[in-house]
């Protein structure tokens, strides 16, 4: 999946679990700080659409089901085919991409 994607799965996902809008998302392994909304990725300058379990990432046209329950969160972005889950601890937010086949890691 996409880096775009996947950043905006892990945003959403920790704004939703700790109720609170960081002003941006670290990712690990590209060592690069992205500055986010809830509806808004600069680095991709695109619109993300929230509703209930649903996201619309703009930038890579991808609708995104995104279900959350506790601190850990799963779905599935049909615009690329692949499904995902993930977890949040304080600042560490942990995806597994199944189309990449591996973890990515986020800080807030």
């Amino acid at each position: 999946m996409r880096e775009e994607t996947r950043r905006a799965i892990a945003y959403t996902a920790a704004v939703r679990i700790n109720g609170a809008a960081p002003p941006g998302l670290y990712s690990r392994e590209r060592r690069w700080h992205t500055t986010m909304s809830p509806g808004y990725d600069v680095d991709a300058q695109s619109h993300i659409n929230a509703s209930g379990p649903s996201l619309y990432h703009h930038g890579t046209a991808n609708h995104i089901n995104l279900q959350v329950n506790g601190s850990c969160f799963s779905g599935f972005a049909y615009g690329e085919g692949h499904h995902f889950f993930g977890s949040i601890l304080g600042n560490s937010i942990e995806v597994f991409d199944y189309g990449e086949g591996q973890y990515f890691h986020y800080s807030i």
